[in-house]
């Protein structure tokens, strides 16, 4: 079925030997330069991700984190890499209590990075190009320079407090103390050997070789907690993904310590309603969406986080049924126990051959700890700020232990096959607006180009936010052209509604949907630097 509601400003791109979808266009041509050169998806995935590190360094890069979902389209396996590293040895309750709490940017703000072992372990178990091909287009960006969009000008514009304390960071990002002009070239020589030496030595050099040996010095150096033994002690975690049913398709998702669970618990709760009945953007279908999301969000702060969530239960059908139970026609107050949107980036790859790869990468808030490493050129992340300093708290702080992350990597399949690819960045808001794409899809036959301009809303619960002190209000915010008359029936619902210009509202969704066919629809979301291409 086709959908003819929502008309999308840009055009669908459509191609049968590959697609890629990204954030930035630099990184979708990267990805598109290695497909076209025989390269597979996961051989085009590190390429994406090695130059969003370069052209989105308010986004995520070496010094981050992120999780990639492969579908192998010869074993019809799909396994998730998990690149997050956990908290430093030297990082502890008692120790941020003392400082007086964690700080979301500066040095303590900075946890180990594991985005280079997530990479690795994706290339040396789906790879098929060396290792040292992946970082062309990469290092040229570092090297030459990039072209500073509008976007990147507005994150630099709304961290200048944040880069500014960083003498590198402020002379990078805030050329003549403002965000660089429109189209300027921003070049990132310490970056590019740095990339260089990792293309060269391979990545292992990251944590235990002499890359790992600078690294530590910069981070010491800074004040940071993370030491060499900490890096030494970073690997990738490799698992398969979590899975449910959901209107005849399987949902995959990335298993914690990812928040993926969050939105499969949705869509098991919205698998049990006639959502199409409802129509597409009534208040009808957005107060159910929304209510569904409340109660997946006190499941996901009780136990996100925890070394060993119950799945089995949370992702039951019988756990559905008791949440949905629960909803009526009016807005519940559900706050849970307990920020700004942070600041992610997500890419999506099919290949020739079928095989797909899910992606999303991070360095928490725009640009992070707001810290470059002198020697590696390194922009560092501040992950330590989602932790929690409350002992009974399932994502407590404690040395060796892996953060909770609301980055997810998402799958949809049919009959054991990718049927659409696609996430965002966005924080808590993730797992919110990848429903809503999954829903405009599969329940309501958009293509996915029209799935990511359609008006989108975000809920917010009181102590929700990840970022310490985890706070938060209770208000739903929509984008405008969702109408007046249905903000108003939401109004009458017990909602607290908080209206936005329309392709204002957060996150920046990814797609590519895989037809009978073999068409490859690549969509991008215009509320960013998104780029789709195909061949």
């Amino acid at each position: 079925m086709a959908y003819d509601g929502i008309r999308a400003h840009r055009p669908l791109i459509m191609g049968r030997r590959g697609a890629v979808a990204s954030n930035h266009p630099v990184a979708t041509a990267a990805g598109m330069e290695i497909l076209r050169a025989g390269g597979n998806a996961a051989d085009a995935a590190v390429a994406i991700a090695l130059t969003l590190g370069v052209v989105e360094p308010h986004m995520s890069g070496l010094g981050g984190d992120g999780f990639y979902h492969a579908w192998n389209a010869k074993t019809g396996v799909s396994t998730t890499y998990n690149g997050t590293a956990a908290a430093p040895a030297a990082a502890t309750i008692a120790h941020y209590r003392a400082a007086g709490g964690i700080p979301v940017h500066g040095a303590l703000s900075i946890q180990t990075p594991g985005m280079v072992a997530g990479i690795a372990a994706l290339h040396g178990a789906e790879g098929s190009k060396p290792w040292g091909a992946l970082f062309g287009p990469a290092i040229e960006a570092a090297r030459d320079g990039f072209a500073a969009t509008h976007a990147l000008r507005h994150f630099a514009g709304e961290n200048r407090a944040r880069l500014a304390p960083d003498a590198l960071s402020a002379a990078l990002f805030l050329p003549e103390g403002k965000p660089p002009g429109l189209g300027s070239l921003l070049v990132q020589p310490g970056l590019a050997a740095t990339l260089q030496r990792l293309a060269s030595a391979g990545p292992a050099d990251f944590y235990q070789g002499r890359l790992a040996a600078m690294l530590a010095a910069d981070l010491e150096a800074a004040g940071a907690l993370v030491r060499a033994a900490d890096l030494a002690a970073v690997a990738a975690v490799i698992a398969p993904p979590i899975a449910v049913p959901y209107r005849g398709f399987e949902l995959r998702q990335t298993p914690p310590n990812s928040m993926g669970f969050a939105m499969a618990q949705m869509a098991r709760i919205l698998d049990r309603f006639d959502l199409a009945a409802l129509g597409w953007g009534s208040a009808a279908l957005i107060h159910l969406m929304v209510e569904a999301k409340k109660r997946a969000f006190l499941d996901r702060e009780a136990y996100a986080g925890a070394v060993n969530p119950p799945l089995d239960r949370l992702l039951s059908a019988e756990r559905a049924a008791e949440h949905a139970a629960t909803i009526t026609d009016r807005a519940a107050k559900l706050p849970v126990r307990g920020a700004p949107e942070t600041d992610t980036t997500y890419f999506c790859v099919v290949d020739h051959d079928g095989n797909a790869v899910s992606a999303i990468q991070s360095i928490n808030s725009a640009f992070g700890s707001g810290v470059t490493g002198g020697q590696t050129g390194i922009l560092f992340n501040n992950r330590m700020s989602y932790w929690h300093l409350d002992e009974g708290h399932a994502n407590a702080l404690a040395p060796g232990k892996r953060v909770r992350h609301t980055m997810n990597a998402p799958m949809l399949m049919k009959a054991g096959k990718p049927w659409l690819i696609f996430g965002t960045p966005g924080a808590d808001n993730q797992v919110q607006v990848n429903t809503q794409v999954l829903v405009a899809c599969a329940d309501f036959g958009m293509d996915p180009q029209q799935a990511l301009e359609a008006p989108r809303w975000t809920s917010s619960q009181p102590g929700q936010e990840s970022n310490y002190p985890h706070g938060g209000e209770d208000v739903l915010t929509i984008e405008r052209g969702m109408g007046a008359e249905v903000i108003s029936a939401l109004e009458a619902r017990g909602h607290r509604v908080k209206t936005v210009p329309d392709l204002e509202g957060p996150c920046s969704v990814e797609a590519i949907r895989v037809l009978d066919n073999g068409v490859r629809m690549a969509a991008s979301d215009p509320r960013r630097d998104g780029w789709a291409g195909a061949w």
